[in-house]
């Protein structure tokens, strides 16, 4: 399974936050921003592309030890933001996301962790100023903001996360 992993230098937000907030772009690359209680910022992205020899359910189990390690390893996660997609590319897409979707909300809600969607809209718009930014807008609108993204999953978990934290959730 690959994993890759950045440590944001120097990016610390002066949000008053007690618990870990997990950003997650779900896909078969999952893209990841986490702001531990802190306020340092990881992010990264993860495969979750099935081998050849694996039953289908494998992609989400593997998904779901990946968030037991998480939390194991940052403690106390308050909320997970993911992003909300409305529209899908293929059938097949839409399947793995909606598996995706059903086993983070299933582990939320064993965990007893709040979980919000995010329109995919909403975190364009508070990104980059338009709702319908394509991705290399979106990765330079986070690079404008310090980081470093690997690719556009993982600069669609910073967005997402750092709206969480600007918005406080979207409520405000």
């Amino acid at each position: 399974t690959a994993m890759h992993a950045s440590v944001q230098p120097n990016i610390t937000h002066n949000v008053r936050q007690r618990s870990a907030i997990l950003a997650i772009d779900l896909g078969t690359t999952t893209g990841w921003a986490l702001s531990a209680a802190d306020g340092t910022i990881v992010s990264g992205t993860m495969s979750f592309r099935p081998s050849r020899y694996e039953g289908g359910g494998m992609r989400y189990l593997r998904f779901r030890s990946w968030l037991n390690e998480v939390a194991n390893r940052v403690g106390e996660i308050g909320t997970v933001h993911f992003e909300e997609v409305r529209r899908h590319v293929s059938t097949d897409s839409s399947h793995v996301y909606g598996g995706f979707l059903a086993t983070l909300s299933a582990w939320c809600e064993v965990q007893k962790i709040a979980y919000q969607g995010v329109a995919v809209g909403t975190i364009k718009r508070f990104i980059s100023g338009k709702g319908n930014a394509d991705k290399q807008a979106v990765i330079s609108a986070i690079r404008a903001r310090g980081f470093n993204p690997a690719d556009d999953n993982e600069a669609d978990a910073l967005a997402i996360l750092l709206w969480a934290m600007e918005t406080h959730g979207g409520a405000r």
